[in-house]
């Protein structure tokens, strides 16, 4: 009966200063409505940034042929040959394979061929890759129409080709692109499938390929080897690059996730021990970038949530002010409780019970703006780029993800109600101390 007594003279003083209680509140309210929005863009764009990793493979390790830096001649010149050879070699898949296929490994050569894509007067500079079937369920890729590469098209070193969405659109814009046929170079092949739409270009994912994966196109790496062989030639603005690479590309898939630093060691030993210099193969661990990015992004919480976390630290501060001027505003009230009976402790209660009002009132409604705002984040900036007059400030495409969750709005109600009550307690402390007979003396 006491509880509930403290609890309606609270809410009724609360009630009697209706603007400075809202302007009291005001500190959590924004406290609590800046940390669930900051952290809810951190986490969309966290989570954003690992899925595009985690399509890439997080199980997967990358072995890619690089082309070493030109050496000099002791003129200063460039040292010039008729091709630049480097890279991985046939000998280095067969070893890969004989090291990795027995312990539950999947491996994956790509091999680049040709200097460009045709079809009529249309054209592209080749991302044509000679690749095995089990490319597709390594990288996760879906056929859209078609059928994607089979041990039949290996075997029989088939001219046929998957390609990529936006070659597919870029190339055959008029026509159906099942069952037509387009050059790689000078040799003719028939397109079988089509991929669906790949969302890893211009993200994280396509920056670890190093290209936009809509436009790849896909031959048996059989075909690959007999038909184009080792020599790509690609020129442009009169001049000409000329490359021999054996292998473009090789995908080690783990059994397990847990298996990946094991075996991304293992690999970067017999690589080391085949190419000693390392300066034409690299090794690309999406594993280890997505602990990265995990790492970061907890730590850009933090940040954000410390930052976020000042708004309510300020909002604690505009409590304990106010009620220390409603202290000094009631003196006359607390001497007469305090004549009439009341103790140290219902004072102390009555004014916690205002400061934690105010604190669960601003934190419920700083959940909503937060939630909210998060919501409306994610709708409205999409459509910032198409509004007229200001559309062209933003880039097209323009998006920021948001993602609330559950521990960033228990955490800052929690933290709202605690700093409410944390500082309160000065205040009510220094009301209930107030000697009565010179409170019931003060005007």
């Amino acid at each position: 009966m006491f509880v509930f007594e403290i609890i309606l003279l609270g809410l009724r003083n609360l009630r009697l200063h209706m603007l400075r209680s809202i302007l009291t509140a005001l500190g959590i309210i924004l406290g609590v409505t800046a940390v669930i929005t900051m952290v809810s863009i951190g986490e969309g764009s966290k989570q954003q940034a690992l899925e595009q990793i985690e399509r890439l493979g997080a199980r997967n390790v990358i072995v890619r042929s690089i082309k070493p830096p030109e050496t000099q001649t002791a003129g200063g010149g460039r040292q010039q040959s008729w091709a630049s050879k480097y890279g991985l070699t046939r000998d280095d898949l067969d070893v890969l394979r004989a090291n990795f296929e027995p312990t539950g490994c999947t491996i994956v050569p790509l091999k680049a061929v040709g200097g460009q894509v045709l079809r009529a007067d249309r054209r592209q500079t080749s991302q044509a890759y000679g690749v095995t079937p089990a490319l597709k369920d390594l990288a996760g890729l879906r056929v859209a129409r078609g059928r994607y590469l089979t041990q039949d098209d290996l075997d029989a070193r088939a001219m046929v080709a998957v390609v990529g969405a936006e070659l597919a659109r870029a190339l055959f814009p008029d026509v159906d692109p099942l069952g037509s046929t387009f050059r790689i170079d000078d040799k003719v092949v028939r397109v079988v499938g089509v991929l669906a739409p790949v969302g890893l270009s211009g993200g994280a994912g396509g920056a670890l390929v190093g290209r936009d994966l809509n436009f790849d196109v896909h031959i048996p790496f059989t075909t690959a080897q007999t038909v184009f062989g080792d020599l790509v030639i690609r020129g442009s603005s009169g001049s000409r690059d000329i490359t021999e690479v054996q292998v473009h590309e090789i995908y080690i898939e783990s059994p397990t996730r847990g298996r990946v630093p094991v075996d991304a060691a293992r690999l970067a030993r017999l690589i080391e021990t085949r190419h000693p210099e390392m300066d034409d193969v690299s090794m690309i661990v999406p594993f280890e970038l997505l602990e990265n990015a995990r790492k970061s992004a907890m730590t850009w919480n933090l940040v954000l949530g410390a930052v976020a976390g000042i708004s309510l630290l300020v909002g604690g501060i505009g409590i304990m002010n106010i009620m220390l001027a409603s202290v000094t505003e009631r003196t006359r009230e607390i001497g007469i409780r305090r004549a009439i009976g009341a103790t140290r402790r219902h004072i102390v209660s009555q004014f916690l019970v205002e400061t934690g009002v105010l604190s669960v009132i601003g934190g419920l409604i700083g959940i909503a703006l937060g939630v909210g705002l998060s919501i409306g984040v994610e709708t409205i900036v999409p459509i910032l780029p198409d509004l007229p007059g200001v559309g062209s400030l933003f880039e097209a495409g323009l998006n920021l993800p948001t993602a609330v969750t559950g521990w960033s709005i228990a955490l800052s109600f929690s933290i709202a109600t605690a700093t409410g009550l944390v500082f309160g307690i000065y205040p009510a402390i220094v009301a209930a101390r107030q000697d009565p007979i010179v409170a019931l003396r003060h005007d």
